[in-house]
């Protein structure tokens, strides 16, 4: 009898035991997504600002981008593989500390550089950036002085300090190896615990708390971005660009120096979890077969103690065989290419969708960062969250997913369509769309001649001091405008006396200019509102099936592999997704500037104009092409889905033997794992 009672009250003590530590992994693994998220967020957002601090263009920041991809290229697959035979909780704790130290790394580099210029003439003191403008009556004593070899020379020294990219690329690579083990590892361990039918779940309501995360970063985003770069350095009453101006650059690196913070405090928690967390008795006998690969766990430990040294050679070949059962399964291989096309349209749509926003509808970096962090994401976490509910709601076959995942994809591509509708004309700028007096457009921005009304000047064409016209149209310079004189000071400079103004044939003959661009016209500002309209239901529908194709890549395979196929899929996201599609995609953007920052030394750096028409073509064309090759490919996985299962029950298996053998996936080995057919795969 009491042994009796002794049984019930440790039955009891374990349930309690086992229920508080899988709140705190779930609670814990929440937290250390938000942070990943958080410091993704911020990279993204900052990249404009990086090229113009940095001076450097958009393929090189898509690199910077990149290298978060390339830190998790080194190490994914071996911490997917190995990191599941060791202490999962601690090697995730460890990664959130590496990620919090490559943000504070990536904030460094602005400490160590000069004031930033957002003027290539600097004849006043540069702590206060304080410049003279350069108009037609004084422009050629300034052009005589501002290439003398000794400001030449300064300014080149000077710029050098633009190199300092690559510890923020170093900085990246760090963050991107210490959030490794975050995805795979949690995922497994969330699935080894997991009541039947109860991970997908988790995961959808796992991946919708970690949106928490990036509206944080978009909204504190928004509040650094209004902010001056050197804030705390220089006399912000001296700075007369505003937010709005082209070349303003915004405190970038206190987002990283939050974000490394908060990833350092999050990876407290794992370090108080267990290796593994014992299922309560009862649910062990009802998922007998969830209880067999923990059987190996321990009788690996076991190998492990008695002969290290053997059981890391078996190890070394078991993880190659593992490598080729995913790599010869034809459902996995076919998810994966048409995973890596998606997800490629995805990275490189969201690294530059700031400067799609900035550059095509005229918004500051600081309103592209409350768009997409108030509006855009909550629309995300939706989608995420639904699509795991569906999943478990409607207890969807392995088929009923891929269907599920084929027609969200369609559907998001199909909204992504009307993007084009949206787009927006390039400005009005004299001497690139337009000839100098503003009177005729032109057929390429290339070399564009002189008028009269500013040929005797003497200005610099490459010079960028915009200024805007009372005629709407905005000018490169107060020189190349014409204008002879000027009143007020800071921000409220007016230029008077503009020739090339004067002559478009204004009714009131006022030829003034003020500082700064002219901004979007209402047709454009009209065409952002139905533009966001549709990117909700974009991207509602593109994360709707984010969860499916999760779910899939980890049902297809036999349930040890989980984790190594999770972790392969990673790899090859971010190997040949995350890694060159930043890059190509900004090299791209490239080729639709019309004007580029140059240095005192000549050399090119960021671009200041695009070509929003051609822009917009190609940006939006891009990601266009790699999602409708996705979805040809989602059609051919479908079809060999229904080839391989014939018309068997496919329901979604969690963990048990049960829900495999009803699955009838494949033909079953012995143990009751899954094997490809032997057209495949040789039984392993």
């Amino acid at each position: 009898m009491l042994q009796w009672i002794q049984d019930i009250t440790d039955k009891v003590c374990s349930d309690e035991i086992f229920e508080q530590q899988s709140q705190m992994f779930l609670v814990a693994l929440s937290l250390s997504f938000m942070c990943k998220a958080l410091g993704g967020v911020v990279m993204k957002s900052s990249i404009t600002q990086i090229e113009k601090r940095f001076d450097i263009s958009s393929s090189v920041s898509g690199l910077i981008d990149g290298g978060f991809e390339m830190g998790n290229l080194f190490v994914i697959v071996f911490v997917s593989y190995f990191g599941s035979k060791l202490h999962r909780p601690k090697i995730i704790g460890i990664g959130c500390f590496i990620m919090g130290t490559g943000s504070i790394l990536t904030a460094l580099p602005h400490f160590f550089m000069g004031y930033y210029r957002y003027s290539k003439e600097s004849l006043v003191n540069p702590s206060e950036n304080l410049t003279s403008f350069s108009t037609c009556s004084i422009s050629e004593n300034l052009l005589l002085n501002s290439t003398s070899p000794k400001i030449v020379e300064k300014g080149c020294e000077k710029e050098s300090g633009s190199y300092l990219w690559i510890y923020v690329l170093l900085g990246n690579m760090l963050r991107g190896i210490g959030e490794t083990p975050i995805v795979p590892l949690g995922i497994s361990y969330i699935d080894d615990f997991a009541e039947t039918g109860h991970s997908s779940f988790y995961l959808g309501t796992l991946h919708a708390i970690s949106m928490i995360g990036p509206i944080i970063g978009f909204i504190q985003g928004s509040l650094f971005a209004k902010m001056y770069v050197d804030i705390g350095y220089v006399d912000l009453s001296s700075i007369r660009i505003t937010p709005k101006d082209s070349r303003w650059v915004g405190a970038w690196w206190l987002g990283f120096l939050v974000a490394g913070l908060l990833s350092i405090m999050s990876s407290i928690p794992f370090f108080f979890l267990p290796q593994n967390l014992d299922k309560p008795q009862k649910e062990s006998k009802d998922l007998g077969y969830s209880h067999f690969p923990k059987t190996n766990e321990k009788r690996s430990q076991i190998a492990n103690v008695t002969n290290r040294g053997q059981n890391i050679s078996e190890n070394i070949t078991d993880f190659f065989q593992s490598l080729k059962s995913i790599l010869t399964n034809p459902l996995y291989v076919i998810l994966l290419f048409s995973s890596l096309l998606l997800s490629s349209s995805h990275i490189g749509a969201i690294t530059y969708v700031f400067k799609y926003i900035e550059q095509q509808y005229g918004q500051s970096a600081s309103e592209a960062n409350v768009f997409l962090g108030t509006i855009t994401l909550p629309t995300v976490a939706t989608g995420i969250f639904t699509g795991g509910y569906i999943i478990k709601k409607f207890k969807l076959s392995l088929l009923g997913i891929a269907k599920l995942s084929f027609y969200t994809s369609a559907l998001a591509l199909i909204f992504q369509q009307f993007n084009f509708a949206v787009i927006c004309e390039s400005k009005s700028v004299a001497g690139l769309t337009l000839t100098y007096d503003g009177s005729n457009p032109v057929a390429s921005h290339i070399n564009v001649p002189l008028s009269y009304c500013n040929s005797d000047c003497n200005c610099d064409e490459s010079h960028w001091e915009p200024v805007c016209g009372a005629n709407g149209v905005t000018y490169m310079s107060p020189c190349l405008a014409g204008c002879k004189s000027s009143s007020g000071n800071k921000k409220s400079i007016v230029f008077y006396n503009c020739s090339c103004v004067e002559v478009t044939g204004v009714q009131n003959k006022n030829n003034s200019v003020n500082l700064g661009e002219c901004p979007r016209d209402n047709h454009c500002t009209k065409k952002f509102y139905i533009y966001v309209l549709v990117q909700v239901l974009n991207y509602f529908f593109s994360s709707l099936g984010s969860t499916p194709t999760i779910m899939l890549v980890f049902k297809n395979v036999q349930p040890q592999l989980k984790s190594l196929a999770v972790g392969f899929h990673s790899l090859t996201i971010r190997a040949l997704g995350g890694i060159p599609a930043p890059i190509y995609f900004g090299a791209l953007i490239d080729k639709t500037c019309m004007k580029w920052s140059t240095s005192s030394c000549g050399k090119r750096g960021f671009c200041r104009l695009y070509n929003s028409r051609l822009y917009g073509n190609t940006y939006l064309g891009l990601i266009v092409s790699l999602r409708f090759s996705a979805l040809i490919l989602l059609v051919v996985l479908i079809f060999t889905m229904k080839k391989i299962y014939q018309g068997k029950n496919t329901k979604a298996s969690e963990n048990g033997r049960k829900d495999m053998n009803e699955a009838n996936l494949e033909p079953l080995n012995n143990d009751g794992y899954f094997v490809p057919s032997s057209d495949n795969e040789a039984h392993m």
